[in-house]
C-alpha cells in the first residue's frame, strides 16, 4: 500500500554548516533552517513568527552544502519527515526527536547577493513551510476546547516507507507516526466523519512546539498544522456518473469542454490503464553508517 510523506521548505540557514563523516565514510551534515512566516491573531491582527526546522543531508548534498552554504543562505529543500526515538542515559525517559531528511537542495541566493525585500509586498515575499502526508488514522480524532473557546482536534497518521539495502539487498521498513492539528470548522467536520483506520490526506505546514515538564526538563513536539484534510478511498457520484456515460460511450465532460478534442486511444487492446509498476528504491546509506 502506498503512502506519501513529503516535505518543501524555503527558508535561511542559521549558522556555517559542519559536514561530519561516518564511520564508513558517508558525509552527513545537520541544517538549521528558520523559516520566517506571518500570521492573524484572534483580534485580525498581521503577526510575524518565525520556524525553527532541523534538516540532515547525506553523501554529496552534504559536500555540496559543506562546500556552498553559509550562514543566511536561502534554500529550497523538499524531503520527508523523519521521527529518531532513544533513552536517555541519565534519566532512561525516552526521548523523541523530529527532522527533515533532505532529498532535493536547491540554492537560491544569486552570485551577486541578495536583494532587499520590496515594501508592501507580503505575498510575493513569503517563503514555503509546506507538508503533505497520505496514511492511515492510527486513533480516533480528539477534539478539545481552548480557554478562549476555539475547537482543536488532533489525529495520528502513520506512513510507510520500503527501500531495498545496497549492502545486503535486503528490503528495509519504516513507519512514521505524524500529529496533524486541525482548527475551527475542518476540525468539527473531520471530528464526525473520520475514524481510526482510515486513509486520509492531510496537508499543512510543519510546526515544533517546546515546554517544560514538571521537572524543569525540556520537551518538544513537531506537528503538522493543516488547512486541508481529505477522506480518502470513497465513492464519488460525479466520477460514477463520468464512469458509466463513458462506458455507454456517451460523452462524459462538461458542455464547457465540448469543443476539445477526444483524447487519443489507449495502446494495449482497449485497456483503460495501464499497470502500476513496481517501485525499486535502492538506499546509498549503509544501515551501519546511521549515527543513531
Amino acid at each position: 500500500m502506498f503512502s506519501l510523506n513529503r516535505v518543501h521548505i524555503i527558508g535561511y540557514q542559521t549558522q556555517p554548516v559542519e559536514v561530519r563523516q561516518t564511520p564508513g565514510g558517508t558525509s552527513v551534515t545537520d541544517l538549521n533552517l528558520v523559516v520566517p512566516y506571518t500570521f492573524k491573531s484572534e483580534a485580525g491582527e498581521t503577526l510575524k513568527g518565525k520556524g525553527f526546522h532541523t534538516v540532515t543531508l547525506w553523501g554529496a548534498m552534504a559536500d555540496v552544502a559543506g562546500q556552498y552554504v553559509k550562514a543566511g543562505s536561502q534554500l529550497f529543500i523538499a524531503g520527508r519527515l523523519q521521527t529518531d526515538s532513544w533513552e536517555d542515559e541519565k534519566s532512561a525517559e525516552k526521548r523523541s526527536k523530529t527532522k527533515v531528511v533532505g532529498q532535493d537542495l536547491i540554492m537560491l541566493d544569486p552570485k551577486d547577493g541578495q536583494m532587499q525585500a520590496p515594501d508592501n509586498a507580503p505575498n510575493v515575499c513569503n517563503v514555503v513551510n509546506k507538508a503533505e502526508v497520505v496514511g492511515n488514522v492510527t486513533r480516533d480524532p480528539e477534539m478539545r476546547t481552548t480557554t478562549n473557546g476555539q475547537q482543536v482536534l488532533t489525529i495520528g497518521v502513520a506512513t510507510n516507507e520500503s527501500w531495498k539495502d545496497k549492502s545486503s539487498g535486503e528490503t528495509k521498513d519504516r513507519t512514521e507516526f505524524h500529529n496533524v492539528v486541525i482548527w475551527g470548522e475542518l476540525a468539527e467536520e473531520v471530528s464526525r466523519t473520520i475514524k481510526k483506520g482510515n486513509r486520509v490526506y492531510a496537508s499543512g505546514r510543519v510546526q515544533t512546539r517546546s515546554w517544560e515538564t514538571q521537572t524543569g526538563s525540556k520537551r518538544t513536539t513537531t506537528e503538522i498544522i493543516a488547512d486541508s484534510v481529505c477522506l480518502l478511498g470513497i465513492s464519488s457520484a460525479e466520477a460514477n456518473d463520468a464512469v458509466s456515460r463513458s462506458a455507454q460511450g456517451a460523452p462524459a465532460r462538461a458542455s464547457s469542454d465540448q469543443g476539445a478534442p477526444a483524447p487519443a486511444p489507449v495502446a494495449g487492446g482497449g485497456e483503460t490503464a495501464a499497470a502500476v509498476p513496481e517501485i525499486s528504491y535502492t538506499s546509498e546509506v549503509k544501515a551501519e553508517d546511521l549515527p543513531f
